[in-house]
């Protein structure tokens, strides 16, 4: 009988400190985030100084809530896998020292994890892969579709020249002066506003899958100032639908375009802006007239959460990748 493999693994590449314990792979143990929302919302934004002081602070209590009432023991884990890249470089370091210091005190193996390797496992938690398949990929910081052939392969065939969709919609949210984070704000006031304003879709050159949406959002913020100027109301309903409506277009058709081009067996979508109701709808709407199956995680799964460092650290703990000692944080990382 073949023994369960069980993974510990460590978040806090921006502002999250997460724990938490997977099994093979696909089944969460226990999965615990302490968020740091109220923290920087005053600011704006993350505040990396105060993300990592945050993490300090947040580490040793919810590692131990990790394991309370899970029913593992150190004994029974396997590997310890953190995220090493990309993210803010203060708070990284808290979660790779955090987990050096465990995997050498416990005699444990350490996997370093790319982050967005994380974002793209978390669907795994949910239902097994078929390859191959195509990853859509919406953050703060990152707009990617990966070509994954085989577990652990990521080949990039699309990214974001400019600013990333998680990044454009809180600079948008900014500029209608909503809370941060911005994007969950943006995506409500979409579900009741008019699509009234024709912003643009940047669809670069023929064939490319990559993306750009630094012009939407100074379109949208010229639209703005050009309304006060002439002493013209807008309706932040109507400017959030109309953003979104671009937004979602974009992602949607070329997404659809290259999974019929490939030939995917499988479409993901992860990320936080996979948390959007607006682009989830458009989608499924999407595929829903192919045969391409679409596996989009529930919410919890969509933001930065530990258990999806643990499902792709055990994809790489299988196949005998391991960490030494000299692992360090990686700001740029680059997936591979």
């Amino acid at each position: 009988m073949t023994k369960d493999t069980l993974i510990l693994g460590i978040e806090t590449s921006c502002d999250e400190t997460a724990v938490a314990i997977v099994k093979n792979g696909t089944e969460i143990i226990s999965n615990v985030v302490a968020s740091q929302i109220e923290s920087h919302k005053r600011f704006g934004g993350v505040v990396p100084e105060i993300a990592s002081r945050h993490h300090v602070e947040q580490i040793t209590h919810v590692l131990e809530e990790a394991f309370k009432g899970s029913q593992v023991t150190w004994d029974e884990i396997d590997a310890i896998a953190v995220t090493e890249g990309p993210g803010l470089v203060g708070a990284l370091l808290v979660g790779v020292n955090s987990a050096k210091a465990l995997a050498f005190a416990k005699q444990k193996p350490l996997v370093g994890v790319h982050h967005i390797a994380g974002h793209i496992y978390a669907n795994r938690l949910e239902k097994e892969f078929q390859f191959p398949l195509l990853a859509l990929i919406v953050s703060g910081g990152h707009t990617e579709l990966v070509l994954m052939r085989e577990h652990g392969s990521y080949e990039l065939i699309g990214e974001t020249r400019d600013d990333a969709a998680g990044e454009a919609y809180d600079k948008v949210a900014r500029m209608l002066n909503l809370p941060y984070p911005g994007g969950p704000h943006i995506d409500r006031l979409a579900e009741i506003g008019e699509e009234t304003i024709d912003f643009p879709r940047a669809w670069l050159e023929d064939g490319s899958y990559d993306f750009s949406f630094s012009g939407l959002k100074s379109a949208v913020i010229n639209k703005i100032h050009n309304a006060k100027q002439r002493g013209e109301t807008l309706k932040n309903e109507d400017i959030a639908a109309s953003f979104q409506a671009s937004v979602v277009e974009v992602l949607t058709a070329k997404t659809l375009r290259a999974a019929k081009e490939y030939n995917v067996s499988q479409v993901i979508v992860a990320g936080g802006v996979a948390a959007n109701k607006g682009l989830r709808k458009e989608l499924k709407a999407a595929f829903g007239k192919t045969d391409i199956p679409l596996l989009i995680p529930n919410m919890k799964l969509c933001t930065d959460n530990a258990a999806m460092i643990a499902a792709a650290g055990t994809i790489a703990f299988e196949a005998g990748r391991r960490s030494g000692m000299d692992l360090n944080a990686n700001a740029s990382l680059l997936l591979k």
